[in-house]
C-alpha cells in the first residue's frame, strides 16, 4: 500500500493537464439579452452528451439571431425533430458555430430554403450545403431567429462551437461566453460498487446508496464505511448559473484517495461518435430503473470516452484489510465554483459468500453474432451490439416478448422479430411492433414487413408485442371553416392526431397545386403560410391527405375565399 501511495504522488506531482487556448475574443454573443443558461455544454442527456448550450430567450420565440464573427453559411438543414430548424456558419480561424430550433431564417435563406422545399415537395430538407459564395455574413449579421423547432422542449436557442475540420465540439464558455455564475454544484446522491467478485460494502455484496450530510458552503460528508476488494463511487451532483433556477450538468469531476488525484473528467470537448459512451459513464440500470443520473468516478474496459485524465488504475480503488482511506469527490462548475464529498473507508475483510451469477439465461458473448428464437419471434444481434458478455432473459408470453429489463446499454442495433403466417391479408396490413415496457404508454417501433414475419431494428431491450392499427388519423381545421372568407389570415391551421401507429405523412394542396405545411408535431399543428405563394382568383380548395404508420388515412378538404 505504501509503494502504491508512493506511485500515486509521483503520479500526481508530474502529471501536466494542458487545456488548449481558444480565442476569447474572438465570437461576439449571438443574442442581444442577457446570456442566461437553461443547458451547459456536456451535460448527461439520453445516450449523448450535450453538444452545446441552451440560451435562455425570455420564454417566447422570434429573438434576432447576430452573426459572432466574419464567416459565411456552410450548411442548413430543416428537420421535423432533433435540431429542427438548423444553421451551420464556418469562419475563417477554423471555427464553425451551430444555431439550432430556429423558429425562421434570415429573410433571404428564407427564401432560399422555402424554395427547396418546395422543389422537394416535403418539410424536411435534409443537409443542404451551400456554396461559401452563397451566403457570405459579416459580423452582426442577422441569421435568423430563436424558436423552438425539432425536439426542442421549449423556446431558446442552441448554441455550439466545433472544430470545422475534425468536427469536434468544444465548450462554448472556452470562448468567453460566460454567464453569471457564483453558485456551488450540489450532490444529490452518493452510490459505493462492489467491482469484484470479493468485494464487500458495509458487509453486503450489493452496490450501496450511501447517506450524506450537507454542511454547507459545497462540503459534505458521508458515514463512515467498511470495504473490502474492489470497489469505485459514483454521484449524481448538478449545478446552477444565477438567474435561473435549470439544473445543469458540471463541468468537471475528480476523486482523490489520501489526497491524491486517482480520477478525473471535464467536458471541455468531445467528438460526436464517442458520445454514446455516456452510457458507460453512468449507472445505466440505476438510470433505466428511476430516470436520475449517477456518474461514475471509475472507468469501465469498454469505455471509450477522451474525457479522462489522470486516471489511476481507472478509479477503482483496491481496500486493503487493516488501512483507512480517504475519499474526496470534487465538483466544479466552468468558473470553478467547488462543491466536495468526503468518504471515510476502512478496510475490513468479510466472510461474506461470494455472490452467485445468474447463468439460467442466454448466455451473450459481444465479441460474437447471437441470435435465439421462441415461438414465433426471434431476436439477432450484431458482433459487439452489447460491450461485455453477459446472461440475457427472453421469454414469450401471451403474445409479448420480454428481451430482458431495458437495464443494459447496448453499442448497435440488433433485430427483433416476429412472424405473421398465422394471420389473415388483413391483419398483416394492419399489423406493426410496438414497445410495450410502460404499459400504459406503448410506442410505435419503426416496423418492416416482408410476406410472412415483420421486423424492426432496435437499441432498447424491453417488452415488445404486435398490436393492430384499423383506425384512421383525425384532422379537422382549426382557425378557418369551410366556404370562409379568409382575407385576414395569414396562415391555415390543421390539428392533426393518430391514437394508435401515430402519424407517418401528410400531403397538403390548394387548388391542386402542393404547399408547404409546417409540422409541429408537440401541438399536432399543421400550417401553411400564405406568404409562400401568390393565389389566383378568390375562390380556393384546400385538401389534406394524412397517414399513419400501417397506412390508414384521413382525407379533408375545405373551399375558403380570399382577396
Amino acid at each position: 500500500m505504501r509503494v502504491f501511495i508512493s506511485f500515486l504522488m509521483t503520479f500526481f506531482c508530474c502529471a501536466v493537464i494542458a487545456q488548449k487556448q481558444y480565442p476569447k475574443h474572438y465570437f461576439s454573443a449571438p443574442l442581444k439579452i442577457p446570456i442566461i443558461l437553461s443547458g451547459t455544454f456536456g451535460e448527461l442527456r439520453s445516450n449523448h452528451f450535450h453538444s452545446g448550450v441552451d440560451i435562455k430567450t425570455l420564454g417566447k420565440q422570434g429573438i434576432p439571431i447576430y452573426a459572432p464573427a466574419d464567416g459565411y453559411i456552410s450548411r442548413l438543414k430543416v428537420s421535423q425533430y432533433g435540431f429542427g430548424k438548423a444553421l451551420y456558419m464556418n469562419h475563417p480561424n477554423g471555427y464553425t458555430t451551430v444555431y439550432a430550433h430556429l423558429k425562421k431564417y434570415a429573410p433571404e435563406v428564407q427564401a432560399y430554403i422555402k424554395k427547396i422545399q418546395y422543389k422537394k415537395k416535403k418539410y424536411s430538407t435534409g443537409n443542404i450545403f451551400p456554396n461559401p459564395e452563397k451566403f457570405p455574413i459579416k459580423k452582426g449579421q442577422l441569421l435568423g431567429y430563436t424558436g423552438d423547432s425539432g425536439s426542442s422542449g421549449g423556446p431558446h436557442l442552441h448554441y455550439e462551437i466545433r472544430d470545422t475540420e475534425t468536427e469536434h465540439i468544444i465548450n462554448p464558455m472556452l470562448f468567453g461566453l460566460k454567464p453569471s455564475d457564483t453558485k456551488v454544484p450540489i450532490f444529490r446522491k452518493l452510490m459505493v460498487y462492489p467491482l469484484s467478485e470479493d468485494a464487500r460494502i458495509n458487509n453486503t455484496a450489493q452496490k450501496t446508496d450511501l447517506e450524506i450530510k450537507n454542511l454547507g458552503s459545497g462540503k459534505y460528508i458521508a458515514n463512515r464505511i467498511s470495504a473490502s476488494g474492489t470497489i469505485g463511487f459514483g454521484v449524481n451532483v448538478f449545478d446552477r448559473l444565477d438567474d435561473a433556477l435549470n439544473k445543469n450538468g458540471v463541468y468537471s469531476l475528480e476523486m482523490k484517495i489520501n489526497g491524491n488525484r486517482v480520477y478525473y473528467h471535464d467536458l471541455e470537448t468531445f467528438s460526436f461518435p464517442e458520445s454514446k459512451y455516456i452510457n458507460l459513464l453512468i449507472d445505466y440500470p440505476h438510470y433505466a430503473k428511476y430516470r436520475s443520473r449517477i456518474q461514475k468516478t471509475h472507468k469501465v474496459k469498454a469505455n471509450k470516452l477522451s474525457i479522462y485524465e489522470d486516471l489511476i488504475n481507472n478509479g477503482k480503488i483496491d481496500i486493503e484489510n487493516g488501512y483507512n482511506y480517504n475519499i474526496e469527490i470534487i465538483a466544479k462548475d466552468f468558473v470553478n465554483n467547488t462543491a466536495s464529498i468526503k468518504i471515510p473507508v476502512q478496510g475490513v475483510a468479510s466472510n461474506t459468500l461470494l455472490k452467485k451469477i445468474d447463468t439460467t439465461a442466454y448466455k451473450i458473448k459481444h465479441k460474437e453474432f447471437n441470435k435465439f428464437q421462441q415461438k414465433n419471434v426471434t431476436i439477432a444481434f450484431p458482433k459487439n451490439t452489447f460491450y461485455e458478455d453477459c446472461f440475457l432473459d427472453f421469454s414469450i408470453d401471451n403474445g409479448i416478448a420480454k428481451i430482458h429489463e431495458p437495464t443494459i446499454p447496448l453499442n448497435k442495433r440488433y433485430t427483433l422479430t416476429f412472424f405473421t403466417d398465422h394471420l389473415n391479408s388483413q391483419q398483416k396490413k394492419q399489423v406493426y411492433i410496438a414497445n410495450v415496457t410502460r404499459k400504459k404508454y406503448p410506442r410505435y417501433t419503426s416496423t418492416r414487413k416482408k410476406e410472412n414475419k415483420v421486423f424492426t431494428t432496435t437499441k432498447s431491450l424491453g417488452s415488445y408485442t404486435l398490436k393492430y392499427d384499423s383506425i384512421p388519423p383525425t384532422a379537422y381545421l382549426v382557425n378557418f371553416k369551410n366556404k370562409q372568407w379568409v382575407s385576414k389570415l395569414s396562415a391555415l391551421k390543421v390539428k392533426i392526431k393518430d391514437k394508435q401507429s401515430g402519424i407517418n405523412d401528410y400531403v397538403a394542396t390548394i387548388d391542386g397545386d402542393w404547399v408547404l405545411m409546417e409540422y409541429n408535431h408537440k401541438k399536432g399543428i399543421l400550417t401553411y403560410d400564405f406568404n409562400d405563394k401568390k393565389l389566383v382568383g378568390s375562390k380556393h380548395l384546400f385538401k389534406l391527405v394524412v397517414s399513419d404508420n400501417v397506412g390508414n388515412t384521413k382525407t379533408i378538404s375545405a373551399t375558403f375565399f380570399r382577396k
